[in-house]
């Protein structure tokens, strides 16, 4: 290293040690989350505790992530019993859990075949390959194009980031990919003008979470559905936010009565350990040959132990059919103690993924429930979303309203 390069990073280091000394600044981390100023430390079903001691009704669930709330003792128990007999080998060898958990996921799906991965982007980047290898290698079209909708979330990779329907997420990560086109959410005349001879799939969210927890018309839905088969385009729903019974549904595009032939679940799927899934119909497995797709990580016999937990809890507990009786009276206890409240213009959502639209920004309502013990996220700047657990009771429900109804205000 030169001299100056040596002054350069002493004065880093000299930076570094003064911040943690007292500045504000001590982190080694990149500054890419604009985080709240508390540090939890320990979960126990619908709660949370900081390093302070405080106590926390969870409303955000890590985002629609601890659907069982913290530290599930099934779960628990199935990720102990792999800690002590294999953590990792490689899927170059057969995974016993990993067969296991995708025959859950298909025997209680319209999927013939599953692809894990690590995270909701990688799920989706799967899916994206997977469609335009499909028509490529398959059908032998030539076909790349993915239509998305204005106001979606996709992810954060290059290719995810280029689907989402926000341009927020896209700012100084040029040149994105080609084969994109964005159309609004809703109009059909739009969504016809932009398909192509060169469009394989449309991707859809049956809520759009991130955009302001908008759930979509069932008549667009049946509509996107119906242009999908007459055109010969794969349908690919997006369940990274909305699987794993947080609609009220296993699945939230049960609830139009529908079959993607591709769809995308994380999140939920592995109760806070980090894993993803593509799903898809038995005519694509002939696209995903062997050497065509892969992840080191995707589908360890860890992680793989957690989603076979998962989906028998959330499958033999029926907690789809108890998220859609909750969230129902969720629903109805904030239209109740929120009625006439000039802030709030609309309360929307399906099962326990509810959106509270404000007249406002929600910025200082969300740090005012953290005061007051309730953690809930917003959904672009004015939207407070609501993402408790599946098991979350009708008691914390009313303790939480109580809070959004005094400090929505």
């Amino acid at each position: 290293m030169s001299d100056l390069n040596k002054a350069a990073a002493s004065s880093v280091l000299d930076g570094a040690s003064n911040s943690a000394a007292g500045g504000s600044n001590a982190s080694s981390l990149f500054p890419t989350y604009a985080r709240y100023p508390i540090a939890l430390v320990k979960g126990e079903g619908s709660y949370l505790w900081d390093d302070k001691g405080n106590k926390y009704l969870d409303f955000m669930c890590g985002l629609a992530v601890t659907n069982l709330g913290h530290s599930p003792k099934k779960v628990k128990e199935a990720l102990v019993k792999q800690l002590d007999e294999l953590w990792h080998v490689s899927n170059l060898f057969h995974i016993p859990n990993q067969e296991a958990a995708a025959k859950l996921l298909t025997d209680n799906s319209s999927a013939d075949a599953v692809f894990f991965c690590n995270s909701g982007a990688e799920a989706n980047e799967a899916a994206i390959k997977l469609a335009r290898r499909y028509h490529q290698k398959v059908l032998g079209n030539g076909r790349s194009e993915i239509i998305t909708f204005e106001q979606s979330f996709h992810g954060r990779t290059l290719a995810t980031l280029t689907a989402t329907g926000q341009e927020k997420v896209k700012e100084g990560f040029g040149p994105l990919p080609e084969g994109f086109r964005y159309v609004p959410l809703h109009d059909k005349a739009a969504l016809e003008a932009a398909i192509s001879d060169n469009t394989a799939a449309i991707m859809i969210e049956m809520v759009q979470a991130e955009g302001g927890v908008i759930p979509v018309d069932p008549a667009f839905v049946h509509y996107i559905n119906k242009l999908c088969k007459e055109r010969g385009l794969l349908l690919i729903v997006d369940e990274i936010q909305t699987g794993m019974g947080r609609t009220g549904k296993l699945f939230s595009f049960e609830h139009y009565g529908i079959e993607p032939d591709i769809f995308t679940l994380a999140k939920g799927l592995g109760s806070g350990f980090p894993v993803g899934a593509m799903l898809a119909k038995a005519e694509l497995i002939p696209a995903f040959t062997a050497g065509s797709h892969g992840s080191t990580f995707g589908g360890t016999p860890i992680a793989t132990a957690v989603v076979k937990a998962t989906v028998e809890t959330i499958v033999g507990d029926r907690l789809s059919e108890r998220a859609a009786e909750v969230g129902e009276y969720l629903h109805k206890q904030l239209q109740e103690k929120l009625a006439g409240n000039s802030v709030v213009t609309t309360i929307r959502g399906k099962g326990l993924m509810i959106g509270i639209v404000c007249t406002k920004p929600v910025a200082d309502i969300i740090a005012e429930g953290q005061k007051r013990g309730l953690l809930v996220v917003s959904a672009g700047p004015n939207v407070v979303r609501l993402l408790p657990s599946l098991l979350v009771t009708h008691a914390e429900i009313d303790q939480a309203v109580n809070i959004l109804a005094s400090i929505i205000v």
